[in-house]
């Protein structure tokens, strides 16, 4: 993992690097769906907790972003039958956390250009014929500083 590290690492002086540890699992519903199945590959929480732990603390020593999901996800009392589609793979509300979680890294570093979502400049920002026609039926409106309803949700990161 660490030679992986280095050599993104060495790719750019602009290359942004936010590395997602595992998430949790939810044993009893991976027995539940796939039974004796996956017991060979030994997908357990505590396995996630040991490569989480191990994968955060790598990032920390090489100076690289790093987003523990197995705790982030944790977060939610419901987290074992809400964020997962079958104890493995997650969910909208699992992906909600990543999303959640990624965005909290975009506005918290300090890198030029931001990445975060509100910082970054419009493409078209001039008028042009092309935006949303308003309710009169011959304004143009600019959008590209439009909050959309189903964005809302993540401002208060």
């Amino acid at each position: 993992m660490k030679k992986i590290i280095v050599h993104l690492k060495s790719l750019s002086d602009t290359t942004r690097i936010i590395c997602l540890s595992s998430p949790p699992v939810n044993e009893a519903k991976i027995h539940e769906i796939f039974g004796n199945a996956l017991d060979d590959q030994a997908r357990t929480n505590e396995g996630c907790r040991i490569y989480s732990e191990a994968l955060v603390d790598l990032c920390k020593e090489m100076d690289v972003e790093a987003i523990n999901l197995w705790t982030a996800v944790q977060q939610r009392d419901d987290w074992a039958n809400s964020c997962f589609i079958d104890g493995i793979h997650l969910s909208g509300e699992g992906c909600k956390v990543v999303v959640k979680e990624i965005l909290k890294v975009l506005k918290r570093v300090d890198w030029e250009p931001s990445l975060y979502w509100l910082t970054m400049p419009a493409e078209f920002p001039e008028d042009s014929p092309y935006y949303v026609v308003g309710p009169d039926g011959k304004t143009t409106l600019n959008v590209s500083g439009h909050v959309c309803i189903w964005q809302k949700e993540w401002l208060n990161i």
